[in-house]
């Protein structure tokens, strides 16, 4: 495995809260959805005044069972929303002086079309891939071009069929170390192939809680993060598990319910190496990030 040593390039800061936005009408948890423009504006100002350093904007959903829009349909919801998103955050930056954290605006999305347009016309700093570089093989191509931070998350299959491919003979934690291990080597072959660009090391993984894992098995992720920190200690983690069904599941609820089991995850994911949170409740998760810091 080649796993590049890459310069850093402007990574957020660690422990931090990324805060959800959900630009379509079927995403699993009604309240992080947004359609018209004031409201849009009103969760950039949220997230950011409840403590988050990122915003993660997606146009697609990815729930098990999603219905497939097209790229057209993905991009033209982004092209209304990542300017008013961006507009925002800066507004909100400018407000607070130069001291302030900038903001980082994140791209929710595994087409390689749409992620460039994000970044090269629209702005964004991140591409945050559910496919972790397999639903569309270009992706890595405008990973190495736009030097984006890129976070590369663990799932198989689509969202249409990824819960009937749950099958890991050498368990779930090590099945996700090694997709990381030999995705991380064809991304930084990418790198080598682009001649007159430095490598960066600007990659985030996520383990992928709740893309194709069984209950247990996103149980027994979550208690495998030392693991994949000790094999992989160069990349930050992102941990995703907000209002997810292997919280309220478990308890027979819904995602309305499932703050205060989010909560405890997420204290968790951060005392065994967490660097990102990715979440509906920020407030929630920078308190549990603050706390920890202390008992740290």
């Amino acid at each position: 495995m080649l796993l590049c040593n890459m310069k850093v390039s402007k990574m957020p800061p660690s422990p931090c809260v990324m805060g959800i936005i959900n630009v379509t009408p079927d995403s699993f948890y009604e309240a992080s959805r947004v359609q018209e423009q004031f409201a849009l504006r009103k969760r950039v100002r949220t997230i950011l005044d409840e403590g988050g350093a990122i915003i993660d904007v997606g146009a697609y959903s990815t729930r098990p069972g999603a219905h497939d829009i097209t790229a057209e349909e993905e991009k033209e919801r982004l092209r209304w929303a990542l300017p008013i998103v961006i507009e925002e955050a800066r507004k909100w930056h400018d407000e607070r002086g130069v001291d302030a954290l900038q903001p980082l605006i994140s791209v929710d999305t595994f087409r390689a079309s749409v992620a460039e347009m994000c970044v090269t016309e629209l702005g964004a700093d991140i591409i945050n891939d559910i496919s972790g570089g397999t639903l569309d093989e270009a992706m890595f191509d405008v990973v190495a071009r736009t030097r984006a931070l890129y976070i590369m998350m663990h799932s198989r299959g689509t969202p249409k069929d990824m819960q009937q491919r749950t099958d890991y003979p050498n368990g779930v934690v090590e099945e996700v170390i090694r997709f990381f291990k030999e995705q991380l080597d064809k991304l930084c072959k990418r790198f080598e192939e682009f001649e007159g660009f430095e490598r960066l090391e600007n990659v985030i993984l996520d383990p992928g809680f709740g893309f194709a894992k069984t209950l247990e098995q996103n149980y027994t992720l979550l208690k495998g993060l030392d693991r994949i920190r000790e094999a992989l200690p160069d990349y930050p983690l992102l941990v995703g598990i907000s209002r997810k069904s292997m919280i309220y599941k478990l308890f027979e609820t819904d995602a309305v319910h499932a703050l205060n089991g989010t909560t405890v995850l997420n204290t968790y994911a951060l005392l065994h190496g967490a660097s990102i949170l990715r979440v509906h409740d920020v407030k929630e998760a920078a308190e549990a990030i603050r706390i920890c810091g202390i008992l740290a």
